[in-house]
């Protein structure tokens, strides 16, 4: 029965021969399949949003994070637009909170 044991402390001791460089190989392209799958989608979103921002003019029909739909009445220099979501409705808000620009005439068509 001592002969199993010797074998199995003999297998225990054998020091793993490996590739340094495995582990180094493994990281990279774990690094490069999270930039390639999250990071560079979410800046090319992010730089798509910035130019939807600084098009953003009087006259425009935008909608809201909330779903507020209007027209934009008034654009100021510090971020903050006026719209006009009737005749008698106007509210301000921060033009971060813009997520769309829709075509002419959607107030009319709802």
């Amino acid at each position: 029965m001592n002969f199993l044991f010797s074998d199995a402390t003999a297998f225990l001791e054998t020091p793993a021969k490996g590739n340094p460089y495995s582990l180094i190989i493994v990281l990279m392209t774990f690094g490069l399949i999270f930039y390639f799958l999250i990071l560079r989608p979410q800046q090319k979103r992010t730089k798509d949003h910035k130019k939807l921002m600084n098009s953003i003019g009087k006259g425009n029909e935008v909608i809201t994070t909330g779903g507020l739909i209007g027209r934009v009445v008034k654009v100021t220099d510090t971020g903050i637009l006026t719209i006009a979501l009737n005749d008698t409705t106007v509210v301000m808000i921060k033009r971060d909170f813009i997520t769309g620009v829709l075509p002419n005439g959607t107030m009319k068509a709802l």
